[in-house]
Parts: structure tokens; sequence; C-alpha cells
């Protein structure tokens, strides 16, 4: 059966719900048993479903929080789609709200993810309010003529 992108945005959907309710669970359901998800492209990528959730529940459920995306582009050749992403989170290891721009190749074996390459750049887009003292508004809020 030839994947269709209908099929491959329905995926990409469970991964963004996945995401934004911090659940390793469910991100384990779009990944085959055998797949590798590189999140830094350079290094050793994870390796099965079981390393994929627990590399979840450290990264997004332990140091992520308020987590929004959107799907901005999805392209497919055959078996192979990339999906390009907007999201914004609070990195809560750092203490600040972070703007990330993403395009991840995907490959499939049926309707189940198995390879993902992430390619991404995330920028500071202001201060966390948890790190922040109570009545001090974020960066770029504070009536600077320059927005900073």
């Amino acid at each position: 059966m030839t994947l269709t992108k209908q099929q491959v945005r329905e995926v990409l959907d469970v991964y963004i719900r996945a995401w934004e309710g911090q659940d390793p669970d469910l991100i384990g359901t779009i990944f085959t048993e055998g797949a590798s998800y590189h999140e830094r492209v350079m290094g050793e990528p994870i390796r099965g479903r079981d390393g994929i959730r627990d590399y979840w529940q450290t990264k997004v459920v332990g140091t992520q929080a308020n987590i929004t995306c959107e799907l901005l582009n999805l392209y497919l050749d055959d078996g192979t789609a990339i999906a390009e992403w907007l999201a914004e989170f609070d990195d809560t290891a750092q203490q600040v709200r972070k703007r990330m721009r993403e395009v991840a190749l995907l490959t499939f074996n049926g309707s189940q993810i198995d390879s993902l390459r992430e390619y991404w750049a995330s920028e500071v887009v202001e201060l966390s309010q948890a790190t922040l003292p109570r009545g001090v508004p974020p960066l770029g809020k504070q009536g600077n003529p320059n927005g900073q």
C-alpha cells in the first residue's frame, strides 16, 4: 500500500498532540519498534520505540512546558516525508521561552515512522514567567523604545 500525504499528516497530528500534551506513551504509538530518532543529526540517534519514549520523558516532560506547535509544510516522496513546523515552549532547564523552526525528514514503514532526523534552530523569545520576579514584565515589554 502506498503512503499518502493524508496518512503522514495524521501521524504528524499525533506527533504534535504528543509534544503539546507531553505524552511519551502517545509518541511511542507512531514509531516502529526498531525506529531511530536523530534529535541532533550529528550525534548518535536514539534507538527503538522504548528509547524514544524515554527520551521524550526526559526531554519533553522533564525540560519543556506550555508547548505550541504548528505544521507549516508537508512534502511526500514515496515513503519519505519532509515536514516543517514552528513551535514555542518554555525551556524549564534554561528558564526561558524559545521559538523553534524545524525541518524533519521522516521515513515510514507502513503508517509508522521508522526514522526521523531533525534539523532545527531556536531562539529565546522571552524569559519564562516562572523565572521573573513578581511585577517584572518579560523582555521587550518594558517600555524600552527599541523593544529590547
